[in-house]
């Protein structure tokens, strides 16, 4: 059952065609209870490694990322959104869920405690499925969102070293807001964290 507190929203501009997605086989909508199990794998298969002396935990990370998305998709908050890219032509048989994002509203900033501004977070998409443009996909359905909602601004970071996420969101419109000040990264040279903003009145077409 699709959860009441979300539209669904599905995109028919075509897909670039990829050696694993054909060309009308992928659309966006709104997260359900049951993909909780995809996205709990799609976000910890991009955000952690299974090899190595902490692939142990890889099961542990998995269950905390699907027990806290479980929450926020029971929440019913007015301003909250997880969108889910669903792959249909594929291979193999069905739907599957190959990319997710959340958006939704937070109340203060670090650089202004008054503003409440919608934040992107969690851009995910399977390895096997990277390059096809599916990152963009989902941040246009951010867009649609906001503009539904009624804001015209996101939000979003990003690692100062992450190359090609930075490219992705410099396409997509989004700016520099602020290079956050980290004393971890003057102490231990870690990437500091970029603030991302998108004025959805100036962006283009």
């Amino acid at each position: 059952m699709v959860n009441s507190c979300f539209s669904y929203l599905k995109f028919n501009e075509p897909v670039a065609a990829g050696s694993r997605l054909k060309a009308d086989g992928l659309f966006i909508r709104a997260a359900r209870q049951g993909d909780l199990h995809g996205l709990a794998s799609v976000l910890t298969e991009s955000f952690y490694s299974q090899s190595g002396l902490m692939g142990w935990t890889y099961p542990i990370l998995k269950l905390g990322i699907y027990e806290d998305l479980r929450a926020r998709l029971r929440s019913c908050s007015p301003h909250y959104l997880c969108l889910v890219a669903i792959a249909t032509g594929t291979a193999t048989e069905g739907e599957q869920l190959v990319g997710t994002v959340e958006i939704a509203l937070r109340s203060g900033s670090w650089f202004d405690s008054n503003s409440d501004h919608l934040y992107i977070s969690n851009l995910a998409v399977s390895k096997s499925y990277r390059r096809q443009g599916i990152a963009r996909r989902l941040l246009a359905g951010c867009d649609r969102t906001a503009l539904e909602w009624g804001f015209n601004e996101i939000y979003l970071h990003v690692l100062e070293n992450n190359a090609h996420a930075r490219q992705l969101y410099s396409g997509c419109g989004y700016r520099l807001q602020q290079a956050e000040p980290s004393l971890a990264a003057w102490l231990f040279q870690r990437p500091r964290r970029l603030f991302l903003h998108k004025d959805l009145q100036s962006a283009p077409d």
